[in-house]
């Protein structure tokens, strides 16, 4: 299931000179990043990824920083099969599905460097 407290945001710089030390949850991923993560825009969409299309990259390291993010996020995920009596690659045994837990607080919670 996707996660009930919204989808995965990157981690962006706050903007101004005052500020720029600072990190915040940003509104989507952009193409590169998730290019990076292998994941496809669409999919992106239906599995709690946000995705904003008109975002640039400036740095290689936050291009590398949030596609570590989006890696971590698909290596927690349990993606539920569409049709139960035929699974595709990629999908939870029914075991693992027993095992799932909704997620009811921030996706991978962002904190600022000490």
């Amino acid at each position: 299931p996707r996660p009930a407290s919204g989808p995965l945001r990157p981690v962006v710089h706050c903007p101004t000179v005052r500020y720029n030390s600072k990190i915040r949850a940003g509104r989507g991923f952009s193409h590169d990043e998730l290019k990076s993560a292998g994941i496809y825009k669409k999919l992106a969409k239906t599995i709690g990824i946000s995705v904003d299309h008109r975002r640039r990259n400036k740095s290689s390291e936050s291009v590398q920083v949030n596609a570590q993010r989006l890696k971590l996020y698909k290596s927690k995920m349990i993606l539920f099969p569409r049709n139960k009596a035929a699974p595709k690659k990629g999908d939870a045994s029914a075991e693992e599905q027993k095992l799932a837990q909704q997620l009811t607080t921030d996706v991978l919670p962002i904190r600022n460097r000490p």
